[in-house]
């Protein structure tokens, strides 16, 4: 990139620059703000564009604790799950100004990291599935292409399922045949 970097894509690349990372930021001919536009745009899966969501928890006085949720673009974000994971009680969505005051983006190019200050992040496990990913770099035009699990250490993410469908189909492991107690064969 040539020319000035944008703001979110500036704290974007500085954050990854200093964890010795240099990102492959590449850029849209138009507006990518949702996943099906990047997938689209660059030729990809959906299930390999990342979409951040950001969720918050109440405390005392009025604060909120945010989280941000890196999930597959293909995929809603179970919040039973979400609860589980992370121990929270009481979560749901961030408002699209409590996002932005949060994350300094508009909802639909939220990056996964470079907000200026720790979010606690999880990230769903299916996106471990796939070589490369996809993610909005800070901007409604750039994306940047990275591997999973450079992803989750950028962000300092715990990987966890946060997809309902994706934790049923977990594998299981093999159940041992139950014991009838008290009935004689």
């Amino acid at each position: 990139m040539t020319e000035p970097l944008q703001q979110g894509i500036q704290s974007v690349v500085q954050a990854a620059a200093r964890k010795g990372v240099a990102l492959d930021i590449r850029r849209a001919p138009s507006s990518v703000r949702t996943p099906e536009a990047i997938a689209a745009v660059f030729d990809v899966e959906l299930g390999q564009v990342v979409q951040a969501s950001i969720f918050v928890a109440p405390r005392p006085e009025g604060r909120l604790s945010p989280i941000v949720c890196l999930a597959s673009g293909r995929d809603d974000v179970d919040l039973g799950l979400l609860a589980a994971v992370t121990g929270e009680v009481a979560l749901r969505p961030a408002t699209a100004r409590e996002a932005r005051e949060i994350t300094g983006s508009l909802a639909g190019g939220i990056p996964p990291f470079g907000f200026g200050h720790g979010l606690r992040t999880v990230m769903d496990r299916d996106l471990s599935r796939y070589q490369w990913i996809w993610a909005p770099a800070g901007s409604d035009s750039e994306v940047m292409r990275v591997s999973p699990g450079t992803l989750r250490m950028l962000c300092n993410a715990v990987v966890v399922p946060l997809v309902g469908s994706n934790w049923l189909a977990a594998p299981t492991p093999a159940l041992a045949p139950s014991l009838a107690l008290g009935v004689n064969p």
